[in-house]
């Protein structure tokens, strides 16, 4: 058995939360993998057709731009946008909360936040490092590349994680986004305290 908090499996049964991925950059497999470890079912999610019937969704790293050039060619962000706007609960990782943010990234916008990209510096600057995240628990295991960080949090919004007394995860309502890669971690405790959410 592992001794990684929030590394031991759970079987995804019939009433396992649907979760789906924004299937267009980043650690797809990761995220998919960790959500099946923390008792989800999964789908990979790359036109609209496939936001239908999912409880939740990620929206991983990779370069934001991109994403959302992506996602606007196939037609993906009015009802990705639409859905989180419904409720849809969403965990945002690294480009994914650049995504969110809206504003020049062009993308849904669905957190009243402000952030500047790449705050810890280029490629070379990437670091690991262990954090308190509220709702998770502490010293998560935390992988930073080209990371973001949250200069500016909206009355609706609530931090749950700094590093160095910058703002790396925030949460608005349903609606949960951090600057670093939980998926390149054998810790599962993000995606189990995610998953666990969407049951409640």
């Amino acid at each position: 058995m592992s001794t990684v908090p929030g590394a031991a499996p759970r079987a995804a049964g019939d009433g396992a939360p649907l979760v789906g991925v924004l299937a267009l950059q980043g650690g797809v497999d990761e995220h998919l993998a960790a959500l099946a470890d923390a008792g989800a079912r999964t789908r990979a999610v790359r036109l609209p057709g496939e936001l239908e019937g999912l409880d939740a969704i990620v929206i991983p790293g990779g370069e934001s731009t991109v994403l959302r050039g992506l996602a606007g060619a196939l037609g993906l962000l009015g009802p990705l946008r639409g859905a989180v706007e419904g409720g849809l609960p969403v965990l945002a990782t690294c480009a994914g909360l650049v995504l969110c943010a809206g504003g020049p990234s062009g993308g849904p916008g669905v957190l009243d936040v402000d952030v500047r990209r790449n705050a810890f510096g280029p490629q070379l600057a990437s670091f690991e490092t262990r954090l308190d995240v509220e709702g998770v628990g502490a010293d998560v295991e935390a992988v930073f590349i080209r990371a973001p960080v949250v200069v500016r949090v909206g009355p609706a919004g609530r931090v749950i994680a700094t590093v160095d007394g910058r703002v790396v995860g925030v949460r608005q309502g349903a609606v949960t986004a951090l600057s670093f890669h939980p998926e390149l971690t054998a810790d599962r405790r993000v995606h189990r305290a995610f998953v666990e959410r969407v049951r409640r």
